[in-house]
């Protein structure tokens, strides 16, 4: 068979892991748009989603909707600690003092990951089970359809409480007027706590939705967590639709690539992305402009 013959199966695969990196891009996103923080641990709250529902799963013998949800609640509070403990104190900050500490976070999560719960890849049960359905002449895991369903869901969830939410408007004005949300006394470095625990929620359920289907390691959040940031560059710096917007396109892309080039050099088709969209149009398909409102 041709290569071509394969694009359908692979523009499907594609759409999956366009979802989570959509979900990891906004993780990202949420972050800068009320700290200008970069955070590159963002891909560990997507490992540590889908390590501690496992242990909580397996070891702890929870059920599966209680053990990803326990798991996600403690990722939520770890990306708290993390804003607590590390980035406030620093919150003056230069912004490469903040993203080397940003990648220490991550060195630290992802090494302490490995003593307490192993270097060994884990992988979780799927949601809807493991025969494939087949749709024309494609080939679908129903934990791809899950995925993209509980994806929208979660789009929908955060679209609402950003717009229709006293605290999602309260977020909302931190990051798009931050002088006049210090008029009406909103409370930024609130507001950037709480970005954090939203980001940190996101990419736990993005760890969770993912592993059914591709394995997780101590090691995992790393890569991931750069394609998020990817995706979120190539819609557009700043924009929630930018990221949702770059993660399907970069999850499209690399998985059609794997027709025309080897397999091994998947992982590689991001940066050359990123490179791409820096040097020819560095504000994104979206061409959104980066809002300065660090100083919370």
């Amino acid at each position: 068979m041709t290569p071509w013959a394969y694009i359908p199966q692979l523009f499907s695969a594609g759409i999956t892991i366009g979802a989570i990196y959509a979900l990891v891009g906004l993780g990202f996103v949420t972050i800068a748009r009320a700290s200008q923080i970069i955070n590159f641990a963002q891909g560990e709250f997507v490992m540590l989603g889908a390590m501690i529902t496992f242990f909580l799963l397996k070891g702890g013998g929870l059920p599966y909707p209680l053990a990803a949800l326990v798991a996600v609640i403690l990722v939520v509070i770890i990306g708290f600690l993390l804003h607590i403990t590390v980035l406030y104190p620093l919150r003056k900050a230069s912004i490469p003092i903040l993203l080397m500490a940003t990648l220490g976070a991550s060195i630290f999560i992802s090494n302490t990951t490995a003593l307490v719960f192993g270097t060994l890849p884990r992988t979780l049960p799927a949601f809807l089970g493991n025969q494939p359905l087949q749709i024309g002449g494609i080939f679908i895991v129903p934990q791809s359809l899950f995925v993209l369903g509980a994806t929208f869901l979660l789009l929908i969830s955060l679209y609402l409480l950003s717009h229709r939410t006293l605290l999602g408007k309260a977020m909302e004005a931190s990051s798009t007027d931050p002088l006049g949300a210090d008029l009406l006394g909103i409370s930024r470095n609130l507001m950037v706590f709480l970005a954090f625990g939203v980001s940190a929620g996101m990419g736990a359920i993005a760890g969770i939705f993912i592993t059914p289907i591709f394995y997780t390691s101590y090691h995992a959040g790393t890569l991931i967590g750069l394609k998020g940031f990817v995706a979120a560059v190539l819609g557009g710096w700043g924009k929630n639709s930018g990221a949702i917007l770059g993660g399907f396109v970069l999850g499209v892309v690399e998985s059609l690539s794997i027709a025309f080039i080897p397999s091994g050099y998947k992982d590689a088709v991001a940066f050359v992305i990123l490179l791409l969209i820096l040097y020819f149009r560095p504000k994104g398909i979206l061409g959104s402009p980066f809002i300065d409102s660090r100083r919370w």
